[in-house]
């Protein structure tokens, strides 16, 4: 069971937990005889670790991370002006591997936890406010092997990130209530569009770091001018440069090798849990280094249900597949923070019946109807309507959703994004006309990866079948 020192509170965490040390340090007190005095740890600390000593370099040049900053400090601008808030992850993981926030991450490309940045669009300037240390890096009772990180005064982390400031971020509270009194217009990225307040505290669940802020400065600063960034922050990450697509085309190549090594082991009999780990073992092995969702392999009747329905229970997702059966394959990896999301369905006996070959094509001609019209200048709401253009009337009731039949990806499954704006060269999405018949009982979708280019699109996973012929040969 991972141990960890606790994370402070404030604009973070909601509350803290006791750590490791505390409690061992409270059962010797309590043991020990009256008066006695209890020992103090006599492990030498090991030296102090820096942030450089374990990440060696940003995953991208610093002049990519300093080209985004400025471009979201200019289109802040030309919407008001004002001052974004960034905030980075807690730094918790609860044993699994961090992960930093996605604009964060995106900003500055730094791993760091409890921190802030301040893209300030009315002086033209970006700040970053870091925590004195990193307190994943403390444990006063195992000194050895917590040895310490500094963060703050860290001046090698600081020429890594490149940004023009650093500030403690004990003094960003100040540095907010100043800023409160000048009455300038804070930014936050809401998620999605519309006006953001401060939510109720839930009964059930946990707030989000968006939530916690909201909370946090509504109480603080009850005078605070809160707006929407949402539109500003899409704009500027629906446009990919080409180290981003590189690195999505690399996690479009292992996924698609990772749904044909799965593909292999479909037979009747097998089970969707071992079909899942095959494609997850498959892009581990090819470089990813995890899975951003939890893969979707699901047959039968299972088909039928869109995940949320099915992972309301704890062990639905595992059926054995059978005889004339269809099996989907809704799945991603992770190749360097960028991911992947592509979709097939197969015949768990090898061949699918007539019917529903029928019901396949529907979905992939919406698919191939849709990927036919990407090119600058359309948007995504005229595509919806060239979808619905090649879906045979009596079979619209069955298709999953209003929208264009997918979403933009990147960072993310859900890549902020403008379903009015015009697609410009750059710009990541899938293509996946979901059908669902549970009048038949058949469901069926294919999913593609595509890339806006100058001249139309790209079709990132052009090399993974999708054809009945294709799709049969990839199980045989």
């Amino acid at each position: 069971m991972p141990s960890s020192a606790a994370a402070p509170r404030g604009l973070f965490r909601s509350s803290g937990h006791l750590s490791a040390a505390f409690v061992t340090a409270a059962l010797l007190s309590l043991s020990a005889p009256a008066g006695a005095q209890v020992a103090e740890p006599s492990a030498e600390p090991t030296p102090e670790q820096r942030y450089a000593d374990w990440i060696r370099r940003l995953d991208f040049r610093p002049q990519e991370y300093s080209f985004r900053r400025s471009n979201m400090i200019q289109l802040l601008r030309a919407s008001g002006g004002g001052v974004l808030l960034v905030p980075s992850s807690d730094g918790l993981t609860h044993g699994g591997t961090f992960r930093q926030l996605e604009d964060f991450w995106y900003y500055t490309g730094l791993e760091v936890p409890n921190s802030m940045l301040v893209l300030d669009a009315d002086s033209d300037r970006s700040i970053l406010f870091l925590p004195s240390t990193d307190y994943r890096f403390e444990n006063p009772g195992r000194r050895n092997d917590f040895p310490g990180r500094p963060l703050f005064t860290d001046y090698q982390l600081r020429s890594i990130a490149g940004i023009e400031e650093y500030r403690d971020m004990a003094d960003f509270e100040r540095y907010l209530a100043q800023r409160v009194r000048a009455r300038t217009t804070l930014r936050l990225n809401g998620g999605t569009r519309g006006e953001l307040s401060p939510p109720e505290i839930p009964l059930f669940g946990a707030l989000s770091p968006l939530q916690t802020m909201l909370l946090n400065i509504a109480s603080a600063h009850p005078d605070a001018r809160i707006v929407n960034a949402f539109e500003e922050v899409a704009r500027g990450r629906m446009i990919k440069s080409e180290q981003e697509i590189q690195r999505m085309r690399i996690a479009a190549d292992a996924t698609a090798q990772g749904i044909r090594s799965a593909a292999a082991l479909i037979r009747v009999g097998a089970d969707e849990r071992s079909i899942q780990g095959e494609f997850e073992a498959t892009c581990r092995a090819l470089g990813a280094q995890t899975i951003p969702f939890t893969p979707i392999v699901k047959s039968g009747p299972n088909s039928l249900w869109p995940w949320r329905v099915l992972a309301s229970h704890y062990d639905r997702r595992n059926r054995p597949m059978e005889e004339d059966e269809l099996v989907i394959l809704d799945v991603g990896c992770e190749v360097d923070g960028y991911i992947s999301d592509v979709g097939r369905t197969f015949p768990v006996g090898g061949t699918f019946t007539a019917l529903q070959r029928e019901k396949l094509m529907v979905s992939t001609n919406a698919a191939d109807a849709i990927i036919a019209a990407v090119r600058p200048g359309v948007t995504l709401r005229e595509l919806t309507q060239i979808a619905y253009d090649a879906i045979p009337d009596h079979e619209e009731r069955y298709m999953q959703t209003p929208s264009f039949f997918g979403h933009h990806i990147g960072l993310s499954s859900g890549d902020p994004a403008l379903l009015d704006e015009p697609l410009q060269p750059g710009m990541v999405f899938t293509v996946e006309p979901w059908y669902y018949n549970h009048d038949l009982e058949i469901a069926v979708f294919v999913e593609d990866v595509v890339l806006v280019t100058e001249s139309g699109v790209e079709v990132l996973t052009r090399g993974l079948g999708r054809t009945p012929e294709e799709l049969e040969a990839l199980v045989r």
